[in-house]
């Protein structure tokens, strides 16, 4: 749906400082349908590309090419665009009602469909109670909301997110969750930034990671594994010795033990376990998070 090519970005912070390159000719592409996260530490450089990407910043380097069937001119392009940046601005003095009302009719969303539609995302992100209060009277997690039911009113195809779901509670964070697998069900392409590696774990299938300004991997969560680590095994025994090839073992209340091993040590841990008497009685893959494997590429 858009793809990043070659985008470099450096910074000063005063006259007498040199410049920092926040993002160094990062490349990689974003396809139809997809739900992709981006990760990275605070100051890896995402809030810097989704700048960029949404035209708020210019690159020093490289380009963001959209999909044709976007549209022709930025404008259009922009059009199909939801966006919610990490540090939204309310008005405070809007009533919820009003500040909707409001962003549609920035995305020419008017009349009975700009009613239907703030109706349905009011409900969807649990803020209709509150639509007519005003604004400086809501919490910060129904700020997200409301910030996020203003993303969707003119229905984009592409759904850009800056931290969505910092600063909420669990409940909140599991809402949005469900929100974000729903509109990946219904089609639309999905890209957020996060440094929460569980949550992009949990809905994502493919990951764009970025340490220090420069691409780190890019790719589905499968590959990142098959790629960068060899995940152990959970081996169940009845055998009660030591045994040196066995990463960890722990001993279980019915007299069994559960032993960790490597790949490398998997087939001569079982035969040494055979011919000392033993019996296997289970083997597991050990499935690492995302989590440990984008710590494990890290270091």
């Amino acid at each position: 749906m858009f793809e990043i090519q070659n985008i470099s970005k450096t910074f000063q912070v005063d006259f007498w400082s040199k410049r920092f390159a926040a993002l160094d000719s990062v490349s990689f592409k974003v396809r139809p349908g997809e739900i992709v996260g981006f990760l990275g530490a605070n100051g890896a450089g995402k809030t810097t590309l989704l700048k960029i990407i949404m035209g708020f910043i210019k690159s020093d380097a490289g380009s963001v090419q959209f999909d044709p069937s976007l549209g022709k001119n930025q404008r259009e392009i922009f059009s199909n665009l939801g966006y919610l940046p990490e540090r939204p601005y309310f008005y405070p003095h809007l009533s919820g009602r009003d500040f909707l009302s409001y962003m549609g009719q920035l995305n020419n969303v008017v009349g009975a469909e700009l009613a239907q539609q703030i109706n349905k995302w009011a409900k969807v992100f649990s803020v209709d109670h509150a639509l007519d209060r005003k604004v400086r009277g809501y919490s910060k997690g129904m700020l997200q909301r409301l910030g996020f039911a203003s993303a969707l009113l003119h229905d984009p195809k592409i759904i850009i997110l800056d931290e969505p779901l910092s600063g909420l509670d669990p409940r909140g964070r599991k809402e949005l969750k469900d929100v974000l697998k729903s509109l990946h069900a219904q089609g639309k392409t999905i890209f957020f930034s996060s440094h929460i590696v569980s949550d992009v774990e949990e809905i994502c299938q493919s990951v764009v990671v970025l340490e220090g300004g420069k691409l780190l991997f890019e790719g589905s969560i499968s590959n990142i594994i098959q790629e960068h680590i060899k995940p152990n095994y959970l081996l169940t025994t009845d055998y009660q010795g030591s045994v040196d090839l066995a990463f960890s073992s722990e001993k279980l209340p019915d007299g069994q033990t559960v032993m960790e091993v490597t790949p490398e040590n998997k087939e001569k841990l079982i035969n040494e376990i055979i011919k000392c008497g033993g019996s296997i009685s289970g083997l597991s893959y050990l499935k690492p998070t995302l989590e440990e494997i984008v710590y494990n590429i890290r270091s």
